[in-house]
């Protein structure tokens, strides 16, 4: 896996770690579109989650017909949802900072050009 598959999956694991535990009864099409990914993707996000140890999925009833998951984090999943917490705003910190130097440059480039 190239740094930037890493990297994405890292965000992706997170959103949806973050996203679980503000809301464990959401539904993998919630999280898809809450993530940006699609509905595969979740699944097998999940799953991987699951495979790690950090999520445990429950079935239960939603209406007369229809199951539904609850999906809740470990005590594992919680110390990790944590640490991956913090990485996640110093990633997003240096990628704001990132961008507010672009957005210089571009302003210079655009009073330079007018």
């Amino acid at each position: 896996m190239s740094s930037r598959q890493a990297k994405l999956q890292f965000e992706v694991d997170c959103k949806v770690l973050l996203e679980i535990h503000a809301n464990p009864e959401t539904t993998q099409r919630h999280l898809s579109g809450k993530v940006g990914i699609s509905l595969g993707a979740v699944n097998y996000c999940l799953a991987a989650l699951v495979d790690k140890g950090l999520l445990k999925v429950q079935n239960f009833k939603k209406s007369k017909n229809k199951l539904g998951y609850i999906y809740t984090l470990t005590p594992k999943g919680i110390a990790k949802k944590t640490v991956m917490t913090k990485e996640f705003l110093k990633l997003k910190l240096a990628e704001y900072e990132a961008l507010k130097i672009e957005i210089e440059v571009l302003k210079r480039m655009v009073a330079e050009n007018s």
